[in-house]
Order: C-alpha cells, then sequence, then structure tokens
C-alpha cells in the first residue's frame, strides 16, 4: 500500500515487528487487494519484510468463500466482490478499521490454528485497552460483546470480524473493527451467515466507549507484541 502522507510506524524497537502503514483517506478495495497480493509475493521473494496496513474502505460488499447467494439481503448501489478470504459477507466503509496482517509463518510458525488465535487474542487485548469485553464464541467467527444488560438475555453483538487467507505461508485480508459506522449498512447482509434475533452488529461508538480510530490504533500497537508476537515469535528464515 502506497499513498501520498501515508504514515508508517514501527510497533517497539524489536526490529523482528512489521512494517506497520495507516492510510489518510478512504481507499477502493480492488487497488488495495491488488497492492495486497503483490506485497505477498514480495515478502515471500525476500524483498520486503512482513506488513499491518490500517485503512478504511471507500463502501462496499464482500464475499468469502463461504458466502451463499441467500446471505445477500440488499446490497443497493453497492460494488459486491468476491474475494480469497475466508468467512461469509461482510461491509467495508467509513468508521470501520481495517487491519491487513501480511505475516510470514514460514518465518513464525506454520499453523493455521495458532495463527487465527493470535489474532483473535490481539483484537480481545487492543478492545479490553478500551474498555470493551469482547471474546470469540464457538461456532460463530469474529469477536462478540455480550448486551444482556441492556439488550435481553442471551443478546449479543459483533464488533470484529475476520477473514483471512494464506499464500505459501504468508497470511494476507486480515480483520476488521467497527468504531463508529452506519451499523444500518449491515443489514444488506446476514453477518456471520446467523439468522437469529439474539445476535446483532455493535461499535465503539454504539457501545459509548467514546474511542476513536486513532485510539484503537494505538490499542493494537500496544498489544500486538504481548498477543501475536507471543503466541508466533520470528525467527530465522
Amino acid at each position: 500500500m502506497s499513498s501520498p502522507g501515508e504514515r508508517h510506524t514501527a510497533v517497539s524497537a524489536d526490529v523482528t515487528a512489521p512494517e506497520w502503514s495507516t492510510a489518510p483517506a478512504l481507499r477502493p478495495y480492488g487497488p488495495t487487494l491488488r497492492d495486497m497480493e503483490r506485497r505477498v509475493e514480495a515478502i515471500l521473494a525476500g524483498r520486503a519484510d512482513e506488513a499491518i496496513w490500517l485503512l478504511e474502505h471507500e463502501p462496499v460488499l464482500t464475499a468469502g468463500t463461504s458466502a451463499e447467494p441467500a446471505e445477500l439481503r440488499d446490497p443497493g448501489d453497492l460494488p459486491v466482490l468476491r474475494v480469497g478470504r475466508g468467512g461469509r459477507y461482510t461491509w467495508h466503509g467509513p468508521g470501520q478499521r481495517v487491519v491487513y496482517v501480511m505475516l510470514d509463518l514460514n518465518r513464525r510458525r506454520r499453523d493455521v490454528r495458532l495463527l487465527v488465535r493470535a489474532l483473535e487474542a490481539w483484537i480481545a487485548a487492543a478492545l479490553g485497552e478500551l474498555g470493551v469485553d469482547a471474546a470469540p464464541r464457538e461456532g460463530r467467527v469474529g469477536l462478540w460483546v455480550d448486551r444482556s444488560a441492556d439488550k435481553g438475555p442471551g443478546r449479543e453483538d459483533k464488533i470484529a470480524a475476520l477473514g483471512i487467507r494464506l499464500r505459501r505461508w504468508v497470511s494476507y485480508h486480515g480483520l476488521s473493527v467497527n468504531v463508529a459506522p452506519d451499523l444500518t449498512e449491515f443489514e444488506r447482509i446476514l453477518p456471520c451467515g446467523i439468522d437469529d434475533p439474539r445476535y446483532g452488529v455493535t461499535s465503539l461508538a454504539d457501545l459509548g466507549t467514546g474511542a476513536s480510530m486513532a485510539d484503537l490504533d494505538a490499542a493494537l500497537e500496544a498489544t500486538f507484541s504481548r498477543t501475536v508476537g507471543r503466541l508466533l515469535p520470528r525467527g530465522p528464515r
């Protein structure tokens, strides 16, 4: 990913940490995906380091490998793109932080389940920094928040989604966290393929945290080393 004004940061003084970059404006999905695929090839060829990209997309609906046609309810005028990541339909757009994670598991550990667990632990830790108790649920993708106190018994809302792909053991795609999007946009799809009124979608704004996109970014950077870095430490190739 490269664009004028893009901010590059280091997670820590650890030289084995990935390169982080933050896009300053909404980015179209298609060109970003092509940039990500080129970065993956460069990592595999030894021409580039691992990378984590933080961005917001222009409004788009994407379908993962498990998406079913019936789960697309009302796309309206939004583009619908079928992509190679895991998961079902999701919406991307303003107010949602998308985090693309390009890690070389050849230099860490070739374990897809551990990668997923590490990413879930990372999101949970970052949201915990912002006062949100979110966790994965058995049989449901992503991270969920218990809303039984304000919405009734058994009610849980999804705040973060996860969908990854591997190319010769380098990961790409990644995760998304709802900061302050228009939650009605998720009515265009059946989130997670779950048609159950007990399960909805939430955001940091909906939960009343007052946290900004910059606050989430800082929390993600602060918690990376003790989650992903600890579970999947980098070693010699």
